[in-house]
């Protein structure tokens, strides 16, 4: 059996899977280029991706907006094939900005969490004057729950009058930013497996009456090809994975960020309170225990990325941690990753990557239904 293909409105990918957006730096025009060319969705994360521009110390928002629009057309330029998306962060402090510029540039897919995107539909609105007929751009929020997929629903349709062209479902095994309470994060009703199918009973109501498609796509611990074809089984049109696309060859981090992964032990996956106040998933070392210890001190930011940090209160800067990470130097910095990191033993190229989840979920789709039949 094969996989089916992921459908959102008028654009289709050949494979049901998206690589996810990873900030700062982990995923852009390199990574996003090569999940596209083997059929999948490519994500540029757009948090800091000026971060490479000396002028972003001055001009933080004129660096981002180049540093986007540069991604985008580096990737649009290695593309054969699949489809190119965003991942917009509704904390940042430039979304709008983000957001105009993804849809000037034709991205197929903007991605947007850490936060309800109750105002997207509104930037198509805005820019359709400009782009006329046309504007290609689809809106996938992410949500954690049935009720969260609900509002955004209603809100959009009463709003705007448009439904969301699919859901990111993010269950608390995600690496980064988690959309839960600590005490979620190992409760049982809060698993990826609970959400996926009540994000899937609130949305099929909206596609019935609406006639519209709605894919939902189960995301945050899916590591494997059988967890592929297990989700699509309980009725997701297809995944999101990031873990696993940090250890291959065209990964636009380090070296040094991709080996942690590698020389990560299970015990080494940890929860921490960022300084964004949202608890996030992190591979422990010297940098965290030293912020642990009490050793690191507030400095001033000079980022001012995210609307969320209270710097005041901030034992270090997360944006600096981050960019620090993205270059390897990991005494200053730390790695965020999915809760299945300590799994990953090897660097392989997308392909060999693409190619291995492919085969494992085929392979598991056809013994279910050898099952089924006897």
């Amino acid at each position: 059996m094969k996989l089916p293909n992921l459908t959102f409105g008028d654009l289709t990918a050949k494979l049901p899977i998206i690589q996810g957006g990873m900030g700062v730096g982990i995923s852009l025009s390199g990574l996003a280029s090569a999940v596209a060319n083997e059929g999948g969705v490519g994500v540029i994360a757009t948090s800091m991706i000026g971060m490479r521009d000396p002028k972003r110390a001055t001009d933080p928002v004129a660096a981002d907006h180049q540093g986007l629009i540069d991604e985008i057309r580096k990737a649009r330029a290695k593309m054969t094939d699949g489809l190119l998306g965003v991942n917009i962060m509704c904390a940042l402090t430039n979304y709008g900005d983000m957001v105009r510029t993804s849809i000037r540039e034709k991205v197929d897919v903007i991605i947007s969490g850490a936060g309800l995107p109750l105002d997207l539909p509104g930037y198509l609105r805005e820019m359709s004057e400009e782009m006329k007929d046309d504007m290609r751009t689809k809106l996938v929020p992410i949500v954690s729950s049935g009720r969260a997929a609900s509002i955004l629903c209603r809100k959009w349709l009463n709003r705007f009058d448009y439904l969301p062209d699919g859901f990111v479902v993010e269950g608390p095994k995600a690496g980064g930013h988690l959309g839960f309470k600590a005490e979620q994060i190992d409760d049982p009703k809060f698993q990826l497996e609970n959400i996926v199918s009540d994000v899937v009973n609130v949305v099929d109501p909206y596609k019935e009456s609406h006639h519209k498609n709605i894919p939902v796509i189960a995301a945050g611990g899916v590591y494997t090809g059988e967890d592929i074809a297990k989700y699509l089984e309980m009725g997701a049109s297809g995944v999101q994975m990031g873990t696993r696309f940090v250890a291959t060859e065209e990964c636009d981090a380090d070296e040094a960020f991709k080996q942690a992964y590698i020389n990560a032990k299970k015990e080494d996956v940890t929860i921490i309170k960022s300084p964004v106040g949202m608890p996030g998933r992190a591979l422990k070392n010297s940098f965290l225990d030293a912020v642990s210890s009490g050793l690191k001190k507030p400095k001033k930011c000079v980022h001012k990325c995210l609307h969320s940090c209270a710097e005041e209160k901030s034992p270090y800067c997360i944006a600096q941690a981050l960019v620090n990470a993205y270059k390897g130097k990991l005494k200053h910095g730390f790695v965020f990753a999915g809760a299945n990191a300590y799994l990953v033993d090897k660097i392989v190229t997308v392909k060999e990557l693409m190619n291995s989840l492919k085969e494992e979920a085929e392979r598991k789709y056809e013994e279910a239904e050898k099952k089924f039949r006897s």
